[in-house]
């Protein structure tokens, strides 16, 4: 059973950093797509960032391209979400999912593992 596992989140100051990782019990990452998305209240669950464990490829939403940087420890078989200039409207529980298919995806629908999600708050 693959799945996910968040670090803890938690309250931010605006334009403070918070770095989130995500490390997967029963797999290794191999050729995955691991993705980083996140959900506001009432609001639907958005990309954020995603990498190709093989390839190395990484892409980001705009709204955070510049600010947040997805990486990898292979060691430790482990990604990394690393979020500067924090923004209030960043609020959101955040999610780590694995896209095991052999194509890479940016669609939430092609990640079939998901973590249970971590709060982050950016505020004052």
């Amino acid at each position: 059973q693959v799945q996910p596992v968040e670090s803890e989140g938690g309250l931010v100051q605006p334009g403070g950093p918070l770095k989130l990782s995500c490390a997967a019990s029963g797999t290794t990452f191999r050729s995955y797509t691991i993705g980083w998305f996140r959900q506001a209240p009432g609001k639907e669950r958005d990309f954020v960032a995603a990498m190709s464990w093989s390839s190395g490829s990484k892409y980001y939403a705009g709204s955070v391209k510049g600010r947040f940087t997805i990486s990898r420890d292979n060691a430790k078989n482990t990604a990394y979400l690393q979020m500067n200039s924090l923004k209030p409207e960043d609020t959101a529980a955040y999610y780590c999912a694995i896209n095991t298919n052999e194509y890479t995806s940016t669609s939430a629908l092609d990640f079939g593992f998901w973590g249970q999600g971590t709060q982050v708050t950016v505020s004052s």
